[in-house]
């Protein structure tokens, strides 16, 4: 995005006047992050979706920062074991995310690209469908919930999802928790599934996910019923794929490729 001198210095004014100094300027002028902070605040959606422009995320640090956004937003314990870690959202190789869309003739910068993977909030959730507490369920907005009071740990719901996007709390998760904790957001118990929430917490405040948030405009947020949002405009313009997609599950998480 182009930007001209009168510009920068109304924006360098105004990271000022909240305090922020030049680094913060620095930072509000990188590319996509102007676009971020203009954002309108969430108002109430129907459907809502995430689009992850992936052309957008170049470096391991681009990824690092969305996921470090989620972790310290929601209390996600970093776990050493990989068999027993716990993830909101991560990344994976192509051939894990994308199963379905393999092909020998993948360009190899496709098939050794990370991707940036999370709860896909499908309209017609596995998950919730097999869970006998009804500990998970769907909201009329779409977002595939989890009640922590009432799961049980049968983990019916971790087999039942197709993309391995709940983690299972094995051993007490605020024993690994880094100081300071998010006091707005509670921590979970031994023995709970646990996923990503799409940040209803924040949304109900008018807010975009944290890692969206974070993203510098290549992840976008909104609701797919609303024919003027962004995630429809997104989608119109560029071509997109989904996780698993022959599954049926309809995933509300697209990527720009």
């Amino acid at each position: 995005m182009g930007i001209n001198r009168r510009e920068f210095l109304r924006i360098a004014g105004i990271a000022s006047l909240w305090g922020l100094g030049g680094q913060a300027a620095f930072e509000i002028l990188k590319p996509g992050a102007i676009e971020a902070q203009a954002r309108a605040p969430l108002s109430q959606g129907k459907k809502w979706s995430m689009v992850i422009d992936t052309r957008k995320f170049k470096t391991p640090e681009d990824f690092q920062r969305c996921i470090d956004a989620c972790n310290k937003t929601h209390n996600v314990p970093k776990v050493a074991n990989v068999r027993q870690e716990i993830k909101w959202i991560w990344t994976e190789k192509y051939e894990n995310a994308f199963p379905d869309d393999q092909n020998q003739f993948l360009p190899e910068s496709m098939a050794h690209k990370s991707f940036l993977v999370l709860c896909n909030h499908c309209t017609d959730p596995p998950c919730v469908r097999v869970c006998p507490t009804q500990a998970t369920f769907k909201r009329p907005d779409g977002i595939v919930m989890m009640d922590y009071h009432r799961c049980i740990g049968c983990r019916f719901c971790m087999a039942g999802c197709p993309y391995g996007a709940r983690s299972f709390n094995w051993r007490d998760p605020r024993k690994f928790l880094k100081e300071p904790t998010n006091p707005e957001y509670p921590t979970r118990s031994k023995g709970v599934v646990e996923k990503c929430n799409f940040c209803e917490e924040r949304i109900a405040k008018g807010l975009y996910p944290a890692c969206a948030e974070a993203s510098n405009g290549a992840m976008t947020f909104g609701d797919l019923d609303n024919p003027n949002s962004e995630v429809r405009k997104l989608l119109k313009e560029n071509y997109s794929i989904r996780r698993k997609p022959s599954l049926g599950t309809q995933p509300n998480v697209y990527f720009l490729v």
